[in-house]
C-alpha cells in the first residue's frame, strides 16, 4: 500500500482487464506491460471526457491516474507531466464565396 492508498492487486482488476498472472509478474518487463495498458486507458478515458461523452467517470481517471504514476514509480520512472493543450475558440477561416458576395450586394440595394 502507497500513500494514494494504491493496492496493485486490488486495484488493476477494477481499471484494466488483466490476467492474475500479469498481476504476479513484478519484474520490470511484466511492470513495463501494465504501465502501456494504463497509458492507453488514460488516453482512452481522457478522451471521453473531452468529448463530453456520458460514460466519463471522473473518479476513474483519478484511479488510472494514481495507478500509472505508482506503477512508473515501481519502475524508477520519473513522473512525466501530462501536457494539455489549451483549447481556443473555433475561428472559421473560410472565405465567403464570390456568389455569396453578390448575394449580399444585391440584397444591399
Amino acid at each position: 500500500m502507497t500513500t494514494d492508498g494504491y493496492l496493485r492487486r486490488h486495484d488493476l482488476p477494477r481499471l484494466l482487464p488483466v490476467w492474475p498472472a500479469d498481476l504476479a509478474g513484478t519484474g520490470p518487463e511484466a511492470r513495463r506491460r501494465i504501465v502501456a495498458l494504463l497509458k492507453r486507458a488514460l488516453r482512452a478515458e481522457r478522451q471521453r471526457g473531452i468529448a463530453g461523452h456520458w460514460t466519463y467517470d471522473l473518479a476513474r481517471h483519478s484511479q488510472l491516474l494514481t495507478a500509472y504514476r505508482e506503477e512508473r514509480r515501481a519502475l524508477g520512472l520519473r513522473d512525466e507531466k501530462i501536457k494539455v493543450k489549451p483549447r481556443r475558440a473555433y475561428r472559421s477561416r473560410r472565405v465567403p464565396s464570390p456568389i455569396f458576395l453578390a448575394r449580399s450586394e444585391r440584397a444591399r440595394a
